[in-house]
């Protein structure tokens, strides 16, 4: 019985150990403001919509040019 209760006092002692050292290094994290992560949101879209159109206009032409070779 000691041994089992050894390794539970064990684990919980690494449980903490581990939870401590988590919060440790979460408050090392620079957090953004609000504003820039509506800045960085705002850019992300706009970066998709752009390649999103991007890559459209060149399905368009290639699939022009695939079915003017087989006609």
């Amino acid at each position: 019985m000691g041994e089992w209760m050894q390794k539970v006092q064990e684990g919980v002692r690494h449980t903490t150990v581990f939870f401590e050292e988590a919060w440790q290094e979460l408050k090392k994290v620079y957090w953004p403001t609000r504003k820039e992560t509506y800045a960085a949101t705002l850019v992300v879209i706009v970066v998709v919509i752009l390649i999103s159109i991007y890559l459209a206009i060149v399905d368009l032409g290639l699939t022009t040019v695939i079915q003017m070779i087989f006609d």
